[in-house]
């Protein structure tokens, strides 16, 4: 398959540049307005991502397929998508003040404690919320941290993510196409008291670690929990969420390190504790559950 970027990537990454670019010269109640109309226009077209996010939805939910709650409750969880990408635009010109006063966080002793002591933090997170909110709100309280990004098509829009998230405090490293060297890099990091945030509810890199989530099989990335075995880290669950026009954040106990069993048991019944606590925040604001793509193993095969 050719490397050259297709016509669609060239037209996103373009709109990714000037969202970058316009947003934060308009007032904020007419881009809302703009994206949230955006999102109900997507969401009315039912095309494949929107039914896929029903099918997640409805999964997580017990919901009926096709039924109207569970159409209003993808409504809800288009229009979060895209406020998520409306924010991102506007985060750059935000004072760290602003963004810290506009988060309200639960738990954040528990990193706090933590580095204090000399240990560091692996924070894991499903894909909710601002996340890049989040992550401004860690460095603005004295915790930049490590992540990973996904090397997204095409490469100038990854460079420009890049930019953005290192443009709010935090070091970027690339889930693939780096120099290999990224997972020793994390390591490092917490091993020196430091903080690592990384995304844990859907593997990308086709290694992960089998899990039961909401009741089927599913994989999710190994690396939080094997930096957790590998380096001693506390393996912190986070989970982001929208709270009115402010962002929630909450900071979940440690997962334990197992007192039995190899290394790969050990990551395997980590990576299993991480699932338990996202299914609970995910249940608790299900709306803010950005998974518009396939997940579980029987999906995957269909």
């Amino acid at each position: 398959m050719s490397d050259k970027p297709s016509v669609t990537d060239r037209v996103v990454a373009a709109g990714f540049a000037a969202g970058w670019k316009l947003v934060p010269l308009l007032p904020p109640r007419l881009t809302r307005g703009a994206f949230r109309l955006g999102a109900d226009r997507v969401w009315a077209r039912r095309g494949k991502s929107v039914r896929r996010l029903e099918s997640n939805l409805a999964r997580v939910t017990g919901l009926d397929p096709g039924s109207p709650e569970l159409r209003e409750l993808s409504r809800a969880g288009m229009r979060s998508y895209f406020r998520y990408f409306e924010e991102i635009f506007r985060l750059p010109s935000l004072r760290p003040e602003e963004i810290v006063r506009r988060t309200r966080v639960r738990g954040a002793e528990l990193i706090h404690d933590t580095v204090a002591s000399g240990r560091g933090v692996v924070l894991a997170l499903p894909h909710m919320g601002n996340w890049d909110a989040a992550g401004a709100w860690l460095v603005a309280v004295g915790h930049p941290f490590a992540t990973v990004a996904e090397r997204l098509r095409p490469e100038t829009l990854f460079r420009r993510y890049v930019a953005f998230r290192e443009g709010l405090g935090m070091e970027v490293l690339p889930l693939t196409g780096g120099d290999g060297h990224t997972f020793a890099a994390l390591a490092m990091r917490v091993r020196r008291g430091g903080v690592v945030c990384l995304p844990a509810e859907r593997d990308l890199t086709k290694s992960g670690v089998e899990v039961d989530f909401f009741g089927a099989r599913t994989k999710v990335p190994a690396g939080p929990a094997l930096l957790a075995v590998q380096t001693g880290a506390a393996l912190l669950p986070a989970t982001v969420y929208f709270a009115g026009d402010d962002w929630g954040i909450e900071i979940h106990e440690e997962i334990p390190l197992p007192a039995e069993g190899g290394r790969q048991e050990k990551v395997a019944a980590m990576a299993q504790g991480l699932s338990h606590v996202f299914e609970k925040g995910i249940t608790d604001h299900p709306e803010d559950w950005h998974m518009l793509q396939r997940l579980w193993l029987e999906d995957l095969t269909r």
